[in-house]
């Protein structure tokens, strides 16, 4: 059976790839082999890939909500759009975990002209830029022009002082984050010019979504008890990620949930922690 991809590309029905997917959500093999089977019925030739998934994510629904919001987890770090605001903040967030210090939203004057940083980040007197590329739509992905400019940037700025950790500080790296891929020839050029590049997949092993599921820093938007007017309320109070729900009370009194859909709320928060309800 062929199936269409979100780029339109046409290709051969992996249902071992279905079946892992599931699994790295949390699901037995067991239960994604069946669930596989359940849905088999309603898949037919040149079927969107996004069908298959949205069948997917809704058995898994019923089963653990908790595993459907790590289905969604790529769906979620989309959510986080459409300017990309968010994902900028989210990302501090990662980098935050990893033992770095960080500001967001930064100008600075480099040799020939002014910047706006996504995210500044230092860790063991060391500082980076991170720029962001936040993509919209799933199939578009990042291609060679946007490192090549980003490093136009980099070596603007990479003889400026700058303070906003200390009063003696240079960048001496340069991150590119994306919340989906790279083409080849951006990771190429990337590796060739000593630039730092973390994708959705890449560096395999080690993408932003191994990164999230290590650190269980999942963001507010992949849960499936909350609507999508609560997220927002939630993002606007700059409550990002589960654990910062979880572990703020306030969080919850903002959104006004009856007692009921807040222990659904909080059990899915736990779940997805791996801590005792």
């Amino acid at each position: 059976m062929k199936v269409r991809k979100f780029s339109g590309e046409i290709v051969n029905f992996n249902e071992e790839k279905l079946i892992k997917s599931m699994v790295s959500s949390g699901a037995d093999v067991q239960t994604a082999k069946e669930i596989l089977k359940e849905i088999q019925p309603q898949l037919y030739e040149g079927i969107p890939s996004k069908k298959i998934y949205k069948l997917a994510f809704q058995k898994l629904k019923t089963i653990s909500k908790a595993h459907a919001a790590r289905y969604g987890l790529k769906n979620g770090i989309m959510a986080l759009g459409p300017a990309g605001f968010y994902f900028e903040k989210f990302i501090s967030r990662l980098f935050e975990l990893q033992g770095y210090t960080t500001v967001t939203n930064v100008f600075l004057e480099g040799k020939c002209t002014s910047h706006e940083m996504d995210v500044l980040i230092k860790k063991n007197d060391h500082v980076a830029m991170v720029e962001c590329k936040f993509h919209g739509s799933q199939e578009v992905k990042t291609d060679v022009k946007i490192p090549m400019y980003i490093l136009s940037r980099f070596n603007d700025l990479k003889t400026t002082k700058i303070n906003h950790f200390s009063s003696n500080d240079f960048i001496s790296k340069c991150w590119l984050v994306t919340n989906n891929k790279f083409t080849s020839e951006a990771i190429k050029f990337g590796e060739c010019s000593g630039l730092s590049l973390l994708s959705w997949d890449y560096p395999i092993g080690n993408g932003l979504k191994d990164i999230v599921k290590q650190y269980r820093v999942y963001p507010i938007t992949c849960l499936t008890t909350l609507t999508i007017a609560e997220k927002e309320v939630l993002l606007l109070q700059d409550v990002l990620t589960v654990y910062n729900l979880i572990h703020d009370k306030n969080s919850f009194a903002k959104l006004k949930l009856s007692q009921s859909r807040l222990k659904n709320v909080q059990k899915e928060c736990n779940q997805l922690l791996n801590t005792q309800l």
